[in-house]
């Protein structure tokens, strides 16, 4: 139980799909950008609003692929250095801190898409409506908070489960 694979429940094929998906369309259209723009002269304008949509989706299902995993950066000197109880505590503290910045993000963002609905905003580039691209934000920021709470728990039983003690003839 000592690797984060093996303390997964719940796999994040889908995060990490999601965001392999994004990298592989900004990819495509940025090259597509590219030779229209060294063909002709000229830029494709749309392409960018498409971009920007593409590496927060990109970003927000990569961290929560990173939540899910307990992968996400630490601080290794103060991680390393501790006891397998204080790993533990160190990993819930900072799955429950991240669970809630994520969930206050969800909530915010959930606010401004509630006002880009209100005031029926419209994108500069393809003129649709701005809610399309901004409900994937709290969406991504609720499976965030919701993976790294996942990770929280799944220490926390680990914390409550009595330890076997070896018994003669085990290898230690």
């Amino acid at each position: 139980m000592s690797s984060a694979s093996t303390r997964r429940r719940v796999p994040v094929v889908l995060e990490e799909a999601t965001a392999a998906g994004c990298l592989f369309l900004l990819t495509l259209i940025t090259l597509t950008n590219v030779l229209v723009r060294y063909l002709t002269d000229e830029s494709i304008a749309w392409t960018e609003e498409i971009s920007v949509f593409l590496m927060i989706l990109m970003t927000l299902a990569g961290a929560a692929a990173a939540a899910g995993g307990d992968q996400h950066i630490r601080i290794e000197y103060f991680y390393e250095s501790g006891s397998p109880q204080r790993r533990r505590m160190l990993r819930i503290f900072g799955a429950v801190v991240t669970a809630l910045v994520f969930a206050v993000l969800a909530a915010l963002f959930a606010r401004v898409v509630a006002d880009e609905i209100k005031w029926q905003e419209t994108s500069m580039g393809l003129g649709v409506p701005r809610w399309w691209y901004t409900i994937w934000v709290p969406l991504l920021c609720g499976v965030i908070a919701l993976r790294a709470l996942s990770v929280a728990w799944m220490d926390a039983r680990v914390l409550e489960a009595p330890t076997p003690t070896p018994g003669p003839g085990s290898a230690p």
